[in-house]
């Protein structure tokens, strides 16, 4: 075809998609997620006002939680494009509030209450010219029952993801694996950040490194299948990285944190590995198992959509069986780690961590150092360190395996 041909085709094409409006296919681009620019909460304790400021229009749902008394605002999966200097601070009936990504394609805002409140009203106002467009929710001070029948008001509408179930889907592919099977859980994620060191470390970026560096280490020994249960930036909820585990039909659950305490923050410091007791062993324990366990509450899911533990004598008898693997694997842990990093006094530990309340899978939580202490944020940051606790976590596992590692080889 000749190139004048070639250039009166081009053309006509031009001026189909002038005239009709029409752009082929190819060129179409996804639309790009909502920027989120600016929050702010304005108001007294009997009227508060939240406004966000975003550069597009975009649907919303707004619930309410109580016990304790929050304001949820699921949105579609948005950046959030604060200033550096940008803090969320609370006013009036709005104490405190946060901001993340809770699922796979969904962000949310949960605001903290100082009590009761019902909507009285919210909107969504177009930009104009240079303004952005703007999510507004009105709160009035209101009656406990009023509240509550608010609730269940909205719960009729678009309820958002149950809090018993994970977002990440497990393949069949995933559970067919003749190898041991292990599922490490970097802990929070997404909207829960975790504990926040005094330079600005975030332990949930600290324990997704780690969890993805352990499982190369791992992966490398060629006797297991790895999984993690989050691989991003994304909240799941506490039930949920259990449920991972059991439709994995896990050998081992590993979670990992790096926590921070209050008291003796510049003297206490090093690794910590915690089995499940509903009696924790000590003060400092049962204050962990505390924080932790209130990861639900800060992402703004609704406890009493928790089904109640099943219990019965199978049960108990497989949760003991499991109860003592645990211990017996953290005692393995201590011994390992002794030589690599620097351990608390009394390393093994117990309280009652929710995310351990799997009653037929050994689990335990490690904690990899304090980020409240500035030693342990700056060596938790390090390569050689990191090295150096996979390392002796791999050994750990390996000892705990020795017999089921040994009939894979000789089946082999």
């Amino acid at each position: 075809m000749s190139a004048a041909l070639w250039s009166v085709l081009a053309g006509f094409v031009a001026l189909l998609i002038f005239v009709s409006g029409v752009v082929p296919a190819a060129a179409i681009e996804p639309p790009e997620r909502a920027e989120i620019v600016d929050a702010r909460v304005a108001g007294d304790d009997t009227r508060t006002r939240f406004i966000l400021d975003m550069d597009q229009e975009i649907d919303y749902h707004v619930s309410f939680i109580a016990d304790p008394y929050r304001v949820v605002i699921d949105l579609p999966e948005v950046e959030f494009s604060f200033s550096d200097t940008f803090k969320a601070e609370g006013r009036g009936l709005v104490s405190s509030w946060r901001y993340g990504q809770v699922f796979v394609g969904r962000s949310r805002v949960v605001l903290d209450l100082t009590g009761p409140v019902r909507l009285d009203k919210s909107f969504l106002l177009p930009g104009v010219q240079d303004q952005p467009t703007r999510l507004v929710l009105d709160l009035v001070e209101a009656p406990r029952e009023a509240f509550q029948k608010q609730a269940e008001e909205f719960a009729l509408g678009l309820r958002p993801q149950r809090s018993g179930k994970s977002d990440r889907v497990v393949t069949a592919a995933e559970k067919r694996s003749d190898r041991i099977t292990i599922v490490i859980d970097p802990g929070h994620g997404g909207i829960d950040s975790g504990a926040v060191g005094d330079t600005g470390t975030l332990e949930k970026n600290i324990v997704l490194n780690f969890g993805r560096y352990l499982k190369e280490q791992l992966e490398a020994e060629g006797h297991y299948a790895v999984h993690l249960t989050r691989d991003d930036d994304r909240f799941i909820p506490l039930r949920g990285r259990v449920n991972i585990a059991k439709e994995l039909e896990a050998d081992l659950f590993i979670s990992v944190h790096a926590d921070s305490i209050l008291r003796g923050s510049e003297t206490v410091r090093g690794a910590s590995i915690y089995t499940l007791s509903e009696r924790a062993s000590d003060r400092m324990a049962a204050e962990l198992a505390k924080r932790e366990n209130r990861s639900d509450l800060l992402a703004g899911v609704n406890l009493e959509e928790e089904p109640d533990e099943v219990s019965d004598i199978l049960v108990d008898l497989a949760r003991r069986e499991a109860k003592n693997f645990s211990i017996y694997f953290a005692r393995l842990a201590v011994e390992e780690l002794k030589s690599a990093t620097k351990l608390i006094n009394n390393p093994l530990r117990s309280a009652g961590f929710q995310v351990l309340k799997s009653y037929d899978i050994p689990s335990v939580l490690i904690e990899l150092g304090f980020l409240s202490n500035s030693l342990d944020e700056k060596m938790l940051g390090s390569d050689e360190w990191r090295d150096r606790v996979s390392s002796a976590l791999v050994q750990a596992i390996n000892s705990f395996f020795k017999a089921r590692i040994a009939q894979n080889v000789e089946r082999d």
